[in-house]
């Protein structure tokens, strides 16, 4: 079945059969990952989807900081939290963003992601909450703060299922996925608040875990969703930083992602780097060379969890649909009220 992407103006959008179930996304990335982001979500629900009909609405936090262009890109269809807070979605993905502030509640956004995040909690069957994200909900909710890692943990990781849950199911055992964040949140602390492990590694801590309240709240503190060459990408945006000063030190590799060849080549450019600390030098970085080097396939783990957690939510959306059901309005209301509470 198809994944349809609203882009269309409040009160023109597509008109989709009451079966689809309606999905929406909050893009924070930042302004130069906008666009493969929508991207990236919107090929893992199309693989997910099977025969579950899809439809996508987009939205972003109105307090991240973007340039001229982030807003250009906004402004042409991303509908605002307001629309959000009027409309009957099934399910929501929220994702993070580059951390600016020490505090995850000093950032801009923190008083519009709150609100959302009552929102979602109220209104919504189940959300996904990414990386960033991830951090900044469980601080909300339960006051678990992350803690900074001495580097990056950055690359492609082995992943161990330790639940028998339902978003599981299929999923084998062990499964590679990729990971980059600056920050960590402590297992046994997130145990101790209710919330349930999924899956985890040995080198990368926690991947997945959810917590059940009035709705079902999935937290990654990996990206499933990047594609073969979103590390790539990074990569190189990070080598880009340092070659115009932007950051002290030379990045490290993403760990298990490129193969032995492109690891030499990479280190024979660091080393270029190193003594001829210049910008020009990205443009011979070898970015068509590492596309055919990379040890990393998406594959259909991802697609197989999606696929569970789309189920699911076309199980809620079954139970849920009564007479009863309260008008978005309401609902609005009701989540403001509750973040004026915990304000």
């Amino acid at each position: 079945m198809p994944v349809l992407i609203d882009r269309a103006p409040s009160g023109r959008g597509i008109r989709a059969p009451e079966r689809f179930l309606e999905l929406g996304l909050v893009n924070n990335m930042p302004d130069a990952a906008l666009e493969s982001t929508e991207r990236q979500f919107l090929e893992l629900l199309r693989a997910a989807a099977g025969d579950i009909p899809v439809r996508l609405k987009l939205f972003a936090l109105p307090d991240v900081p973007r340039s001229d262009a982030g807003r250009a890109h906004l402004s042409n269809g991303y509908a605002s939290l307001d629309e959000l807070f009027d409309s009957r979605l099934d399910g929501l993905i929220v994702t993070g963003t580059e951390p600016r502030a020490p505090e995850l509640s000093d950032e801009p956004y923190w008083g519009s992601f709150v609100n959302l995040l009552h929102w979602a909690e109220q209104s919504t069957a189940s959300t996904i909450w990414s990386c960033l994200a991830a951090h900044a909900a469980v601080l909300h909710m339960d006051g678990v703060r992350r803690r900074a890692l001495a580097e990056k943990r950055f690359g492609v990781f082995e992943c161990t299922k330790v639940s028998e849950h339902a978003l599981l199911a299929g999923v084998p055992v062990r499964a590679r996925i990729a990971h980059s964040r600056w920050n960590e949140l402590p297992e046994e602390t997130l145990r101790s608040s209710g919330y349930t492990i999924l899956t985890l590694s040995p080198e990368a801590g926690i991947d997945a875990f959810i917590k059940q309240q009035q709705s079902l709240f999935v937290f990654f503190q990996g990206h499933p969703e990047y594609d073969q060459r979103a590390l790539l990408r990074e990569y190189r945006r990070d080598v880009g930083r340092f070659l115009r000063g932007e950051r002290e030190t030379y990045p490290n590799l993403p760990r298990g992602y490129f193969d032995v060849v492109a690891s030499d080549v990479l280190a024979a450019f660091r080393n270029r780097a190193l003594a001829d600390r210049c910008e020009e030098l990205l443009e011979a970085f070898p970015t068509s060379f590492l596309e055919a080097h990379l040890n990393f396939t998406t594959g259909t783990t991802v697609a197989r969890l999606y696929h569970n957690w789309l189920a699911y939510l076309c199980a809620e959306k079954e139970r849920r649909r009564a007479p009863s059901r309260e008008a978005p309005q309401s609902r609005r209301v009701a989540a403001a009220q509750s973040a004026e509470r915990v304000s």
